[in-house]
């Protein structure tokens, strides 16, 4: 698990992500915020490499939110089906290294996927795939138009 994640406005998260993530959600519970939190994976392709953006999306009960973010890339060529998968494995890789976490401190947690429900899309193909690997892993799953963390967050910091 990569330790390079950020904030939004670029400021560098000094400690390990898992432990960025424990710090902020005593910080927010002790201001008495309720939080939900949902990973999304987003990826573009540009020449021969494929570029990818990890958020952890906190969202305070009716007080907005704000996002953790790792960017990543890959050279290896790949079909549009394979790519949506990588995407979903990122998401699925940090959601597991903290699902304790947000156990532990009944945090609600959702993985989305930025795979379109419609099958007139390409990534759809990789629809039910993702949904099996999400739910198979005990997650909650979304996806498009209900996968915000992936489609507009991750998707703006590609």
């Amino acid at each position: 698990m990569e330790l390079n994640w950020r904030r939004l406005n670029g400021q560098r998260l000094e400690l390990p992500i898992k432990e960025a993530v424990e710090k902020t959600i005593k910080e927010q519970h002790d201001q008495g915020y309720k939080l939900k939190v949902c990973i999304g994976t987003d990826s573009q392709v540009r020449n021969e490499t494929t570029e990818y953006a990890t958020v952890i999306v906190f969202l305070r009960e009716k007080k907005g939110g704000f996002m953790f973010i790792n960017n990543s890339s890959h050279t290896q060529k790949m079909s549009i089906r394979e790519r949506m998968i990588s995407e979903v494995a990122k998401s699925i890789e940090i959601a597991y290294a903290l699902c304790d976490l947000f156990d532990t401190y009944d945090v609600a947690l959702e993985v989305h996927a930025d795979i379109n429900t419609d099958p007139h899309f390409k990534s759809n193909t990789a629809l039910k795939e993702a949904m099996g690997y999400i739910m198979g892993m005990g997650f909650e799953f979304k996806a498009k138009p209900d996968a915000f963390a992936s489609s507009s967050c991750a998707d703006k910091v590609v």
